[in-house]
């Protein structure tokens, strides 16, 4: 689930934190660091959850409907499709998701049904939702459909819901846009046949994930004064004190992946920490950055610093 791009940001966050603090303690740092990639899981599985709680929600607000003293012949006889959604069924027969819950004590849904009751309000007001109800007999292809629309443009865009994640765990601020993308591929792909192996993916693709995460901050941390001194004098038109600290932090996460993960491509390093720039540092950091890092992998090219394993690594 995890991307490289992802575990970098939290990185530069875990970096730009320890520098921060008075008492620099790495081990607690660097515990925090995993904590918060951890998290993601815990907000995937809660992401997850609400799809579930949204149908079982709706089931109780037909059952009340019907129990009116003077039900209309709609609520009488309302469409079932939503509440017998097959992709949703067959999520929330997964003994695996409710076991997860369950364990984490993540039932967040059934204390805080408000903010379920407010997306199942959003839904009901789209047109595309009455057209879903009105279907005579949808197929798994048609509620896999309906549920990834619901998601991207009920529950992924909702404010009030974004507000309530942020509250709840600040970490989520940063995971919330990748879980989204995460689940919604998930979701379009899963079926009866894989929805044991789908449906839950493992936070890191593998055990070199989580070690990238933790060397890239140990070795950033650790060999600060080495760092600094090869940015010494790549930027004459700035005193590198005046060098904005996240710049100088994403510059130093950049050297460090040059010289110590030979199986990462140059380029593939300098236009992550590109992207990562625009989107957390200044409008003119990328441009900035780019340049320094430029001038860097030439002069350790030259002075045959790189030592990038596999074609096309340089």
């Amino acid at each position: 689930m995890l991307t490289r791009r992802h575990i970098r940001v939290k990185v530069l966050q875990s970096v730009y934190a320890f520098n921060q603090t008075a008492y620099q303690d790495i081990e607690k740092q660097e515990k925090f660091l995993l904590y918060s990639l951890d998290q993601m899981e815990d907000l995937y599985l809660i992401m997850l959850q609400i799809l579930v709680e949204m149908r079982d929600q709706a089931q109780e607000y037909l059952v009340k409907s019907q129990n009116k003293h003077l039900p209309t012949a709609k609520e009488k006889n309302p469409s079932k499709n939503f509440v017998n959604n097959k992709l949703l069924q067959l999520i929330a027969e997964q003994s695996s998701l409710s076991e997860a819950i369950k364990k984490k004590k993540l039932n967040y849904w059934k204390e805080d049904d408000e903010y379920v009751r407010i997306l199942l309000k959003s839904l009901r007001q789209q047109e595309w939702y009455d057209a879903y109800l009105a279907m005579s007999a949808p197929t798994f292809a048609d509620d896999k459909d309906f549920v990834v629309k619901m998601y991207k443009e009920i529950i992924a865009p909702n404010d009030k819901l974004y507000d309530y994640l942020e509250d709840k765990r600040l970490t989520w601020l940063d995971d919330f846009p990748i879980v989204n993308t995460a689940l919604v591929k998930v979701l379009s792909k899963v079926s009866a046949k894989n929805v044991k192996t789908v449906l839950l993916p493992e936070l890191y693709k593998n055990e070199e994930d989580r070690d990238f995460a933790v060397t890239l901050f140990r070795k950033t941390i650790l060999n600060e004064e080495k760092l600094s001194k090869e940015i010494d004098g790549k930027t004459p038109n700035w005193d590198t004190e005046r060098i904005a600290e996240l710049d100088m932090i994403i510059l130093k996460m950049g050297i460090t992946e040059f010289l110590n993960f030979p199986s990462i491509p140059v380029r593939a390093t300098i236009n992550e920490y590109l992207e990562i720039a625009k989107e957390y540092s200044t409008p003119k950091s990328s441009l900035f950055i780019n340049g320094i890092l430029d001038k860097i992998v030439k002069e350790f090219t030259e002075a045959k610093k790189l030592n990038k394993i596999g074609r096309g690594l340089t």
